[in-house]
């Protein structure tokens, strides 16, 4: 194990995103066709938000009962905007924080991602499952 690994060795890099403009269908969209669980909301490249699939799924029946009917889900997606539901008190880190202070930070928050910003621009995104990941290929 590499000793003060920069989170940059770890995180996505190719990040999903939307505009707070966006609709929440857009959102559950690309949750699942890329199979991811948070996305986060800018403005050009600075972050102004992050929505999680939880989110969006304390909104939605979509998964609650086994019908195909989602004219409760577009009624609520469409009252709804993504500035209204995303989190707007994001914690970001740095490319060059270690792998260990970046799990310092997902072991004391109640969040399983961070985006990475350098100089006020997204360029990554690290979840706990980039962290599991990393450490499974340690041992």
């Amino acid at each position: 194990m590499i000793r003060k690994a920069p989170i940059s060795m770890i995180m996505t890099q190719d990040v999903i995103t939307l505009k707070k403009t966006d609709n929440l269908e857009t959102a559950e969209q690309l949750f699942k066709k890329h199979k991811i669980r948070h996305i986060p909301v800018v403005n050009i490249n600075t972050i102004i938000g992050m929505l999680s699939y939880t989110d969006l799924l304390r909104l939605s029946f979509a998964d609650v009962t086994n019908d195909n009917d989602t004219s409760a889900d577009v009624m609520i997606y469409n009252t709804l905007t993504i500035g209204q539901v995303m989190k707007r008190s994001v914690i970001s880190v740095s490319p060059s924080n270690s792998i260990k202070e970046v799990a310092k930070i997902l072991a004391t928050k109640e969040f399983h991602a961070l985006p990475v910003v350098s100089k006020n621009t997204l360029v990554g995104i690290v979840t706990t499952t980039d962290l599991i990941n990393y450490l499974i290929k340690q041992f």
